[in-house]
């Protein structure tokens, strides 16, 4: 669905387009369980990275070939996580103990298991998974990048547009802020 829309998109591009193409089918795979792991849902994590791809699309013209096409990318995936993040904190939320509705009804979620319970029990275990969740989103990403993807400080610098120190202090109070989440959740047991 992804590709067709780019071929759509892409009208004046066609000098490039084959490779954003193969970069974006190499990447795919990558790229989603990343946008998962900082998501925390699937649905969430389809949305971050459709919107993604279309901004890496848009700003293609910008990417050095000479650069590991997933650090770009990477890249522009973080800041649509933020400014999502962002514009979801100012929604307004009702609270259902309230008792006011919104368009009359109320509806809710289906409480048996999910494509994407299953795909938390394959990927990651759900109480991590609730931790990296429950972090703040700087956090989260530095700690995603660094322990679950591999990348050096260097990169996730890059990435996160900040200095090496930033990154160390963030994934170092990450995963502070993910080891206390497991504690209070009785998940892992002071040594």
């Amino acid at each position: 669905m992804l590709a067709t829309w780019v071929k759509k998109f892409a009208g004046g591009r066609d000098n490039r387009r084959p490779l954003f193409e193969r970069l974006m089918s190499q990447s795919y795979r990558q790229s989603y369980n990343m946008a998962f792991r900082l998501t925390g849902n699937s649905s969430d994590a389809e949305d971050l990275l459709q919107e993604t791809y279309v901004r890496a699309f848009r700003f293609f013209h910008r990417y050095d070939e000479a650069l590991p096409f997933c650090s770009w990318l990477y890249r522009i995936m973080t800041n649509v996580h933020i400014d999502t993040v962002r514009k979801r904190s100012r929604l307004k939320t009702v609270s259902f103990e309230s008792g006011s509705e919104i368009n009359g009804t109320w509806e809710f979620a289906d409480d048996g298991p999910t494509a994407e319970a299953e795909l938390l029990k394959s990927t990651l275990e759900e109480p991590i998974q609730l931790g990296l969740k429950s972090m703040t989103p700087e956090f989260r990403t530095a700690v995603v990048l660094a322990d679950v993807d591999g990348l050096s400080y260097e990169e996730i610098a890059e990435i996160m547009h900040t200095s090496i120190g930033t990154v160390r202090s963030r994934i170092h109070r990450g995963r502070k802020q993910l080891r206390t989440y497991l504690e209070d959740h009785g998940e892992v047991e002071l040594l």
